[in-house]
């Protein structure tokens, strides 16, 4: 006899679907596939002999509190030294209003739980991050769309879009954005519309949720300051992370903001993990406080410049004329637009038959559009591998063209 155990499942977890990128990543194992799919860092940037000595030095010298429980809230001396890193940028605060998380997917988590109720509304962009969409749905929140252009969110359409909710009874709790080089499309917000989110969330009154993973992988251009920063009176959220800065695998991040938002996150983490990894955390406070993190980014940047440049200068040769794409200042992502007629979820298997992978576009759209768009990763492969892998993906286009 065997057990049926799907009478027993939660309503969540019978909603719940395995992320479409990890699904696309299984299918790439075989290593003459060239992967344009994943966001993972390239494990070049990541500063292996500094964590080493750091990790044998703090496991001979302070095992015993490394390998211990800690507070939820976070090491006090990690949170002072991200604060302090933070507010060179004019992004300041005090420990009540910064709490540690075990990867920015946990803060993506904790936003969902404090905030959305079955039936409440979190604002989106379109496209936006994918496993955020995951997050904010597990917890029964809708997603409402707002487009963007080389500019960000378009602010007429987000006013009228709060303003049509508002009427319709519907409770908007935040307005989630990527705000520099965003995940998919790699666009950055405009200091303008900064400004402006701001005015409209003040008008609306909901909060805005900044996600910020590459706000530090700036190739060109002046950076701009947070939305967080540009806001005094508490209605900004900042998700921050050391997964494109130093490397993913320590799983942390941060979440920076009100400090009564704050402190109900750290009892709803209580019942997640009770804390994040003291040893992780200890790691990381060594190294930022080597002073060398400022040094891995500027490095960073150089190896991820060099791949966007090979990207773009790719698809300017393979691509046909039909196909748009953004070009990021900075970041890992492209997203291409082919002809409307082109479903890139269907053409997907034709180009793992061309040993090249992307991520399909629909899915990063709440509103279900966008599936002749495509995701393309710089991040991981190897400049040469990105030249071969749009060289390959262009060859599956030109044909669904032509047919």
């Amino acid at each position: 006899m065997s057990i049926n155990t799907e009478e027993f499942y939660s309503i969540l977890a019978s909603k719940m679907e395995g992320s479409v990128i990890r699904e696309i990543l299984k299918l790439v194992q075989n290593p003459e596939v060239v992967s344009l799919a994943g966001g993972m860092p390239d494990p070049a940037t990541f500063p292996v002999e500094d964590i080493k000595k750091i990790t044998q030095k703090v496991l001979s010298k302070n095992s015993a509190r490394a390998l211990q429980y800690s507070t939820t809230e976070g090491l006090p001396e990690l949170r002072r030294c991200i604060l302090d890193y933070l507010a060179k940028d004019g992004n300041n605060g005090e420990l009540e209003n910064i709490i540690i998380s075990s990867g920015s997917q946990q803060g993506l988590d904790l936003v969902g739980k404090v905030f959305l109720n079955p039936g409440d509304i979190a604002i989106v962009e379109l496209p936006s991050y994918l496993a955020a969409l995951n997050a904010f749905h597990s917890y029964g929140g809708e997603l409402a769309g707002v487009p963007m252009d080389d500019e960000g969110m378009q602010m007429d359409i987000l006013e009228e879009k709060l303003t049509q909710l508002k009427n319709e009874g519907k409770k908007v709790k935040f307005i989630y954005t990527i705000s520099n080089f965003q995940n998919p499309a790699g666009v950055t917000m405009s200091l303008t519309r900064r400004k402006k989110i701001i005015e409209i969330a003040h008008k609306f009154n909901v909060f805005i949720v900044e996600d910020n993973p590459y706000e530090k992988l700036r190739f060109e251009g002046e950076p701009i300051p947070s939305i967080y920063s540009l806001d005094n009176n508490g209605f900004v959220l900042s998700l921050g992370t050391f997964s494109k800065i130093l490397c993913p695998g320590l799983r942390l991040a941060w979440v920076l903001g009100n400090k009564d938002i704050i402190s109900k996150m750290a009892i709803l983490k209580q019942a997640t993990d009770l804390c994040t990894s003291i040893l992780t955390q200890i790691i990381a406070y060594e190294y930022c406080k080597s002073g060398k993190l400022e040094e891995n980014i500027r490095s960073n940047i150089q190896i991820y410049k060099r791949k966007r440049d090979v990207i773009l200068n790719a698809l300017d040769k393979y691509f046909p004329q039909e196909v748009t794409w953004t070009k990021p200042q900075g970041g890992f992502f492209v997203v291409a637009t082919l002809p409307e007629y082109i479903d890139t979820g269907e053409m997907f298997k034709e180009a793992i038959e061309e040993k090249v992978a992307y991520v399909p576009g629909g899915p990063f759209f709440a509103d279900g559009k966008g599936k002749n768009t495509m995701r393309l990763s710089f991040c991981y492969p190897s400049v040469e591998d990105i030249d071969e892998g749009i060289k390959r993906l262009g060859k599956v286009i030109k044909k669904r063209i032509k047919n």
